[in-house]
């Protein structure tokens, strides 16, 4: 045997770093240290350093992998190990981006620990320094009595676990479902809470006994209140997700958490093609189970609350790993471009990406208005691009690839959108995605009238009530 040591260190700071490390043995299998936090989800199997490593090795051709979230290059090597004679490696990690430094910050609003993790201090600590996250955000939930890790940690900023460069706070999810696994109104996370909003479920997460009441929306009011951030989760599934976004009771939209959905976007931009104004944001749900994040832009060094109000305002872009950013006549994503109908507006996009990028694509109103196909070892470049305007709308660009990252997720980013305001008639966007929208709300209204559980009838006439605001919303389109 010979002892195999490592220290991880950014190259440019020269600082200790935690990082993920994976040793593969000569016959191919992992090599670890006894007791090593392991990473959890799909793609290559990791465990977790402290900036430090040591594993006991066998003679033969090891290969060495270190990873560190998405602005570092991996780092790997191939050495020879000889019996009896310890090696000891520097490894020197490097960015290929700084985006930190131009004033643009990740976070994960979105990540619990289920009732089987047993280290979730040890854990905790290291998602949001190995994920190299600015904002980390887990949250409490309920379902049934699972003893949930996370659901131990008090609400707000977590102290422990927060410093100059990483935030990293607890929140609530609010959900309901109409049955153990079928959504039902959705759920929601809420951020930047000070207290707990109650309840956190409803209905058949809580026993079989519980009503299908209170609606999401009041969670919503309740965190709004508190100073909070709404964000709705998956897409936008559930029955009272277009309610509530139509009544301006959430703040951003979650796309793609957290790994195993498809990449998923229709829900999202039938809400922007209504003119309803929702930022990009993204988290990874089960545990840091993906590289999805979201940045925000501060304008300058990481501050929560600019954090935050990057969010709110929609300057952001999600991604697994890529940066992209875009402009519309100058204006930045979140801003709002005033034009005539028969107008044309510039949309400007760049990106840049560890991984190759295949194809970059313009959507305005849902359609793609504008495609650079790309050669498969391209990882950054710049095009512009002229999109006619029929009416008010809406901009953005997203990019994506067949390649994947250790997570085995294929390549992808999307920016939140320019909104355009032009006078005249609706679009037929618009039209067709409120019409969309109206029906949706009727098939729910019917739900909450013939099967949905209350314990009286103001309950229920509530909940109703509720969803034809919302619908009368959409039906002003028409």
């Amino acid at each position: 045997m010979a002892r195999l040591a490592g220290e991880i260190r950014d190259a440019a700071t020269g600082e200790c770093v935690e990082a993920r490390v994976q040793v593969l043995q000569p016959n191919g299998e992992h090599l670890m240290p006894a007791n090593a936090m392991k990473k959890v989800g799909p793609g290559e199997p990791f465990f977790y350093s402290d900036g430090q490593f040591s594993v006991d090795a066998r003679t033969g051709y090891h290969r060495i992998l270190v990873e560190r979230g998405t602005e570092y290059r991996p780092w790997s090597r191939t050495v020879s190990l000889i019996e009896g004679r310890d090696m000891a490696v520097d490894v020197a990690l490097e960015r290929w981006a700084d985006l930190p430094e131009r004033g643009w910050h990740p976070g994960n609003t979105h990540i619990h620990y289920d009732e089987k993790e047993t280290r979730p201090d040890e854990r905790l600590r290291y998602d949001s320094r190995v994920e190299d996250l600015r904002m980390t955000a887990i949250s409490i939930l309920k379902r049934w009595d699972l003893k949930y890790a996370t659901n131990k940690y008090p609400i707000g900023v977590l102290n422990d676990y927060t410093d100059t460069h990483h935030y990293v706070q607890n929140g609530a999810e609010s959900r309901h479902n109409q049955q153990p696994w079928e959504i039902g109104y959705g759920h929601v996370m809420l951020l930047n809470i000070r207290n707990m909003v109650s309840p956190m479920s409803r209905g058949v997460l809580v026993d079989a006994f519980d009503p299908d009441y209170p609606p999401l929306s009041y969670a919503c009011d309740d965190a709004r209140r508190q100073g909070g951030l709404v964000i709705w989760c998956h897409n936008g599934q559930g029955m009272e997700a277009p309610v509530a976004a139509a009544l301006g009771k959430v703040d951003a939209m979650n796309l793609f958490d957290p790994y195993w959905s498809d990449v998923e976007y229709s829900l999202w931009y039938r809400m922007l093609n209504c003119g309803i104004k929702l930022p990009a944001s993204t988290g990874s749900d089960w545990f840091v189970c993906s590289a999805n994040r979201v940045y925000s832009q501060t304008g300058g060094a990481f501050r929560y609350e600019q954090w935050l109000q990057g969010v709110r305002e929609g300057r952001t872009f999600i991604t697994n790993g890529p940066a992209i950013f875009m402009t519309v006549n100058g204006a930045a994503p979140g801003e709002t471009v005033q034009a005539r109908p028969g107008d044309s507006v510039e949309v400007a996009v760049s990106w840049s990406s560890h991984y190759p990028i295949e194809g970059v694509e313009i959507v305005s109103n849902g359609r793609v208005a504008a495609t650079k196909k790309l050669l498969r070892d391209s990882s950054s470049g710049s095009f512009t691009a002229t999109v006619k305007v029929a009416s008010s709308g809406w901009v953005a660009a997203r990019l994506g690839s067949t390649v994947r990252d250790s997570f085995a997720q294929p390549i992808w980013a999307h920016t939140s959108p320019v909104y355009l305001q032009a006078d005249g008639a609706q679009g037929e966007e618009a039209v067709a995605s409120a019409q969309w929208f109206v029906e949706a709300i009727d098939r729910s209204m019917e739900w909450v009238r013939a099967k949905g559980r209350f314990y009286t009838d103001a309950q229920r006439k509530e909940v109703s009530d509720l969803f034809r605001q919302g619908q009368d919303v959409y039906r002003r389109l028409l």
